[in-house]
């Protein structure tokens, strides 16, 4: 009960996704680099006035990334944690998949990278995507998604 109270009171609240597609050498995930914090993360971004976690996720990453993407339920399990100006934040994501668009740079996000599986955590900059990622991992939902 204190997780829903907790994520009920988060002061920010964000969404994104966790974007997979499938290669000869295993399945990749896209990460994005945002070279305002010279970081390397998931997609995300802040929920607008009025908007649902789903719809801004998929806003988020098209806004992100150029991309429109197919999101697969059930969500993924939230994320929360005190965020840089000690607010605590909740994030939302969902598995993806690309259904079409071509990434630019933007003032957001400079670069993209679509990562193996295996090698995410070497790049994430976070622990707490890291932590997120092997939970991920450990849930078997990415190799049953591109199944």
């Amino acid at each position: 009960m204190a997780d829903v109270l907790e994520m009920a009171d988060a002061e920010v609240k964000a969404a994104g996704g966790v974007i997979v597609r499938d290669s000869k050498k295993g399945p990749k995930v896209l990460l994005v680099h945002r070279p305002r914090y010279n970081d390397w993360s998931f997609p995300k971004g802040k929920l607008e006035q009025g908007e649902k976690f789903k719809q801004a996720a998929k806003r988020e990453v098209l806004e992100e990334t150029g991309f429109s993407c197919k999101l697969y339920k059930p969500p993924l399990p939230s994320m929360m944690y005190t965020d840089r100006n000690d607010r605590l934040k909740e994030v939302r994501y969902w598995l993806m998949t690309v259904l079409s668009g071509t990434f630019e740079p933007n003032e957001e996000v400079d670069l993209i990278a679509w990562v193996r599986w295996d090698k995410v955590n070497e790049r994430l900059t976070y622990d707490k995507d890291r932590v997120f990622y092997e939970d991920l991992l450990d849930s078997g939902r990415i190799e049953e998604l591109l199944r």
